[in-house]
């Protein structure tokens, strides 16, 4: 007996724990029924909230685009433009029924004539805006309008006789029909001719820098005519494209010239001697001393070291050394032809020369940077005056010259500063100028070969 109640107590216990297990899943199900209906909820609402938000913005950008084309729309330009077809298509319709009932009042075939004429001046006045367009020759936009004022003018005359004899009208009212008639007619044309004139300027007014760049090339071609002429004569040889005008122009004036610095001639090149000759005279006459290699510490310019050559035997070698200082930095150890010098404003400084008027002409292509004529007026140089430095051998400059350019590229690497840096004269800046470029190159060589061997002996590494 006791098993058996041990057994319903048992079972009892079960079916308890069974109906809490399926209450508790029952819940727990409801629990995530409602979550699942909350989250939808929320979700249509998120939904609901973000199209009513692209609807405002819709709103708002639909407003927003509305003002901007009435804005567009209701600019200068367009308002002008509209304007005027407007006042056109008035002014045909103001003018065109009465040319129509004066020709059908003579006759019933003549009502092709109205219609002609009113279309005459239109499709010329149309011509006038091609011709504009495809920028034919000022010519034929001209003659296109005489055509216009013709066909406008006696559309006008017509309209005008129409008008002063309305009938039923006295004198006064017929009059001012008749010139309201005719100036409705003119009107249209004259009208649509301004505007095509007026969008014709429009278009081409550019920047103020393409204005200024078309001024200056006018003043160009105006000022340096024949210059021009031969740069369009280069650019009608060459193939269509391969060559710019600004190329060609710059080659024609080192043609006609002989230099290639804008704007400078052989006349401004002497000017500029003469005006450097000029101001070292009066340095010297200020300062009340023989001219020497330098200028005034006073602010303005650097002293240079003083260099004072041997006078030269006779005026010939003083003319030829005079040559050979303007043209150190040429390619070639022989004495090469004058070359024009560079403008005043690329000038250094104020180059040195004698103060002794020389009875010869100044070269107009050189300004002499050392002269070697003798001192007639001052006398003889005192020795206290004359350079300390002694006469240096070819080593020593080879010397000086190699830390001078030490950090120099081969661009820098010329004669004139050469000559400039170690103090020496022309020729044997030249010469220290091939040692040096010479001594670069084998060292260049010599460095390829060490590179070229120790990737040989890597590679059989």
């Amino acid at each position: 007996m006791s098993a058996y109640a041990e057994e319903r107590r048992a079972d009892r216990a079960a079916d308890a724990e069974q109906r809490r297990i399926d209450q508790a899943a029952a819940d727990a199900r409801r629990v995530e029924r409602e979550k699942a209906a909350d989250e939808r909820a929320a979700r249509l609402n998120q939904q609901r909230q973000e199209e009513r938000a692209q609807a405002r913005e819709g709103r708002a950008r639909a407003r927003a685009e509305r003002r901007a084309a009435w804005g567009e729309a209701l600019t200068a330009g367009n308002v002008y433009r509209k304007g005027t077809l407007a006042l056109v298509t008035a002014s045909a319709l103001g003018s065109l029924p009465a040319q129509v009932l004066h020709f059908v009042g003579i006759s019933p075939m003549l009502l092709p004539l109205p219609l002609a004429i009113e279309g005459a001046a239109w499709v010329m006045a149309a011509g006038v805006a091609y011709a504009d367009e495809r920028h034919l020759p000022a010519w034929v936009r001209w003659f296109l309008r005489l055509l216009v004022l013709a066909a406008a003018g006696f559309a006008a005359s017509i309209n005008y006789t129409y008008g002063i004899h309305l009938p039923g009208l006295s004198d006064t009212d017929g009059q001012a029909a008749g010139i309201g008639l005719a100036a409705v007619t003119l009107l249209g044309p004259v009208l649509f001719e301004i505007r095509q004139w007026v969008t014709t300027l429009s278009a081409d007014t550019n920047s103020p820098e393409e204005r200024a760049r078309r001024r200056h090339e006018r003043k160009r071609r105006r000022q340096h005519r024949s210059i021009a002429q031969l740069a369009d004569r280069f650019v009608s040889a060459a193939p269509f494209g391969q060559l710019d005008f600004e190329e060609a122009f710059a080659h024609a004036w080192e043609i006609e010239t002989g230099t290639g610095t804008p704007g400078m001639t052989p006349r401004l090149h002497q000017r500029a001697a003469r005006s450097a000759a000029a101001l070292t005279r009066a340095q010297s006459a200020v300062t009340g001393s023989a001219p020497r290699r330098g200028w005034p510490i006073g602010g303005l310019f650097r002293r240079r070291p003083i260099e004072h050559t041997p006078a030269a035997p006779n005026r010939d070698q003083s003319a030829e050394t005079y040559v050979y200082r303007s043209t150190a930095d040429l390619e070639v150890s022989a004495p090469a032809p004058i070359t024009p010098a560079v403008a005043v404003g690329e000038l250094p400084a104020a180059p040195v020369v004698s103060l002794v008027k020389s009875t010869d002409r100044v070269p107009a292509g050189a300004v002499a940077a050392e002269s070697t004529r003798p001192r007639r007026a001052t006398g003889r140089i005192p020795d206290a005056a004359r350079s300390s430095r002694p006469k240096r051998t070819a080593d020593e400059l080879l010397t000086e010259a190699r830390k001078a350019t030490v950090g120099w590229t081969d661009r820098e690497l010329t004669a004139e500063g050469i000559r400039k840096a170690v103090r020496t004269s022309p020729a044997k800046a030249r010469v220290l100028r091939e040692t040096l470029r010479a001594e670069r190159d084998a060292a260049r060589e010599a460095r390829k070969q060490a590179e070229q061997s120790a990737g040989t002996d890597e590679a059989a590494a």
